[in-house]
């Protein structure tokens, strides 16, 4: 999950008002692109910038844009109990905390570590599948594979019930969903600080439950890397990594899921064979779905010191969201952008971010879908959407769609 903070990414451009834009953003990106690639939106007195190059280089420079909300000079601080719990974590810390911070958690998610776990991780997808596919070949995508197995993964990881996920499905969908068109901005406001207050109680039980019985979990080394003699995480610092590694990685696998399955629907008819036990081409295809429909579509920083770019100047303290969607669309950087080229290559999209903050989950998340496509694809054949209209996720910075639902033949 990617934010500008509490008070940054909830505010929405007036451009992505309604839900239709949000299932496709893409035309104004690239009329943005083209006519105001780096522009100032009083409404939200926010910077937006939109070109690949830009963007990459405000992810690259951690002394000039920072992460951390409270740099911005509008910045109000949280008040409600709670309400801070996504300050305290990683995504808003700037080096050298933040490699601190990453510290205690990279090695679980180096790609070394994650294979040892994938066969694991197949038997998961497998045993989901098993129950979804069958002979009246119909299934969503979402509801039975691409949310029930990260979340399922990460639990497992953390060392906490599985049988919590449809909770966790609140929790994280609230934390970045939008604010309904018949809700007040205090009534969304208030929704928010009850969730994460939620939250914290949840981690906070079982925080304490790890301080007195450590097992061989994550959460059990997040909790003794708290607990160090040197006290390198705080209280705040253990739960916000606790909510942050819930919430960011299930949000971001799950969309990365289904938005592959749809991308390979939508591309040709032919594609789910071409991919059917070619790894590689699997592979190659699910980073093209990263670029094509990056399931984080932004990410937000606030400048440190007045700089130019454009020919705008933008000043210290001002808030700057960079367009990750906008950026993996751009056609200075990507032959036929707007075309899903499953074996596109070279691909240096962005849809991992970029630098300092690129993706503490990203080796997690390519296995995940990985695993869970290769399963689909081993179980069914002859995919295609069903023509049911297509909701998109309550967020335009989030990239996906509430459901998918798809029909197939069985293989046998």
């Amino acid at each position: 999950m990617s934010s500008a903070g509490p008070q940054g990414l909830q505010a929405i451009p007036e451009e992505l008002q309604d839900r239709e834009s949000w299932l496709d953003p893409f035309d104004w990106y690239e009329r943005m692109r083209e006519e105001a690639p780096v522009r100032y939106d009083p409404e939200r007195r926010t910077w937006d910038v939109f070109r690949y190059e830009d963007v990459k280089h405000v992810l690259d420079d951690d002394e000039m844009f920072s992460v951390d909300p409270q740099e911005a000079a509008d910045f109000v601080e949280p008040e409600g109990p709670g309400e801070g719990l996504i300050l305290d974590t990683m995504l808003f810390e700037d080096p050298p905390r933040h490699d601190e911070l990453r510290g205690v958690v990279d090695e679980w998610f180096q790609p070394r570590t994650l294979a040892d776990r994938e066969p694991h991780f197949r038997d998961l997808a497998g045993e989901l599948l098993d129950d979804a596919v069958d002979t009246h070949g119909q299934m969503d995508v979402v509801e039975d594979l691409a949310y029930p197995f990260p979340v399922t993964v990460i639990a497992e990881l953390l060392g906490i019930p599985s049988s919590d996920r449809d909770q966790f499905k609140t929790w994280s969908n609230t934390l970045v969903e939008a604010a309904s068109d018949e809700e007040s901005a205090d009534a969304f406001a208030e929704r928010q600080q009850q969730i994460q207050m939620e939250m914290g109680q949840y981690f906070l039980e079982m925080i304490e439950d790890r301080r007195e019985t450590p097992r061989e979990d994550l959460l059990s080394v997040i909790v003794t890397a708290e607990s160090d003699a040197g006290g390198r995480l705080s209280r705040e610092e253990a739960l916000g990594m606790c909510i942050l590694l819930l919430v960011a990685g299930n949000i971001t696998t799950t969309n990365l899921i289904a938005n592959a399955v749809r991308c390979f629907a939508e591309a040709d008819a032919d594609l789910f064979d071409e991919l059917r036990g070619d790894d590689r081409a699997l592979t190659s295809a699910i980073e093209e779905v990263l670029r094509y429909r990056s399931p984080v579509q932004a990410m937000g920083r606030v400048a440190t010191e007045d700089v130019t770019m454009r020919g705008e100047t933008i000043e210290a303290g001002d808030r700057v969201i960079v367009w990750l969607g906008s950026a993996n669309r751009d056609e200075r950087q990507f032959e036929a952008a707007d075309t899903f080229r499953p074996n596109r290559s070279p691909n240096q999209h962005l849809g991992f971010g970029h630098g300092t903050h690129y993706c503490l989950g990203a080796p997690l998340a390519r296995l995940e879908a990985k695993v869970g496509l290769s399963e689909l694809l081993d179980r069914v054949e002859h995919v295609r959407l069903t023509e049911t209209p297509l909701q998109p996720t309550r967020s335009s910075f989030i990239y996906g769609v509430e459901s998918l639902p798809i029909r197939y033949d069985v293989r046998q």
